[in-house]
């Protein structure tokens, strides 16, 4: 009888599949949403809109308006090229399979974002991660020796990143990509939070692309990332792309919000002001340690993780309890001031013995 194990490769098996908790009826503050729905008055324009979607035909497959308003409202510099995706995180797949060739290597700081690791696995890639320092800052020397030893075809840096929300400095970004032998991703996908992008700087670096994502500002179930860069990377990437991978609710809903984005970074400001009122109160709470973050979440070191979210559960609150390799931390989205009430008073009663 044929099974599984006999035909799937063994590093598949190995892997377990990214995991997403049930989060009903619960304050979600695990997944670094906006915590801001769209206002009345736009949700009914909006239902319009895609209510006229010719849902019984395929999207274009290119969808040239989307891209020239993404190009115009994110500043997208003269000379550079779009490509969209069903999110970044199809995006940053689609890059990891055009590199991939034998021997190939990706290499990214650590701990960081779990797919980057995982898309290497997908395509028999070598993962190589670098340890930040232990306070989660970046090791400029230590990052480009090891990226010199390796020659890896692509390095990706999430920019903040992605548990711990530091910001690397510019000036490492730059001096990594300066010394990189192959491809850099900028993965800005919390660029509204921390109002620095390399999205300006495109032109400089022929082996930079920036990828982004619609997700944090608020359209998390839209599905909609879009990486820039110089048109002769992004016509290597747009081969491996699935055909009609934006459909027209999404792309419909993307114009729709893009016109209108004013609206998405208020609601990115207001996010801003609210982080510093949770870190300061997060500092206050004995036993907690909290990291900077020019992100929309904190990540926080507490006494016993399990304990604190298995208690932050039962109290009705969602964070994120990280894998063993970030001990006993835990990253918490920033919410609307009253959810942020709610988390403060279960997470102070969970801290308790």
């Amino acid at each position: 009888m044929t099974t599984p194990e006999k035909v799937v490769r063994p590093e598949i098996q190995a892997l377990k599949a990214y995991h997403v908790p049930p989060a009903a009826g619960l304050v979600k503050l695990d997944a670094m949403e906006n915590p801001y729905g769209l206002p009345d008055a736009l949700r009914r324009e909006l239902a319009g809109v895609l209510a006229r979607a010719e849902l019984n035909r395929y999207p274009e497959p290119t969808p040239r308006r989307l891209i020239e308003l993404i190009k115009r409202k994110t500043a997208v510099p003269e000379g550079m090229a779009v490509l969209l995706g069903n999110g970044s995180d199809e995006l940053l797949q689609n890059i990891a399979i055009t590199v991939a060739k034998p021997g190939a290597s990706v290499l990214y700081p650590t701990p960081t974002f779990v797919m980057y690791s995982m898309y290497a696995a997908f395509f028999s890639m070598k993962a190589v991660g670098v340890p930040l320092r232990e306070d989660f800052s970046f090791d400029r020397e230590a990052f480009i020796a090891r990226m010199r030893a390796e020659n890896p075809a692509v390095v990706f840096i999430a920019y903040p990143n992605n548990p711990t929300g530091v910001l690397y400095p510019e000036a490492d970004m730059e001096a990594v990509i300066r010394a990189a032998p192959g491809l850099v991703v900028m993965d800005e996908a919390y660029h509204a939070f921390a109002l620095k992008s390399f999205m300006p700087r495109l032109a400089e670096f022929p082996n930079l692309v920036v990828v982004r994502t619609m997700s944090k500002l608020g359209l998390a179930g839209v599905r909609l990332g879009y990486m820039a860069g110089a048109p002769r990377w992004l016509e290597q990437f747009d081969k491996v792309r699935s055909p009609y991978n934006i459909n027209v609710l999404t792309e419909a809903a993307a114009v729709f919000l893009l016109e209108r984005m004013e609206v998405l970074e208020a609601q990115a400001a207001d996010i801003r002001r609210e982080r510093e009122v949770l870190g300061r109160a997060l500092t206050r709470l004995e036993g907690v340690t909290v990291y900077p973050s020019q992100a929309n979440f904190f990540l926080v070191r507490v006494p016993d993780a399990a304990r604190a979210w298995e208690r932050l559960r039962a109290q009705g609150v969602l964070v994120k309890q990280l894998h063993p390799g970030l001990a006993n931390c835990l990253r918490i989205t920033v919410g609307t001031p009253e959810e942020n009430r709610i988390l403060l008073s279960a997470l102070r009663e969970s801290l308790q013995s």
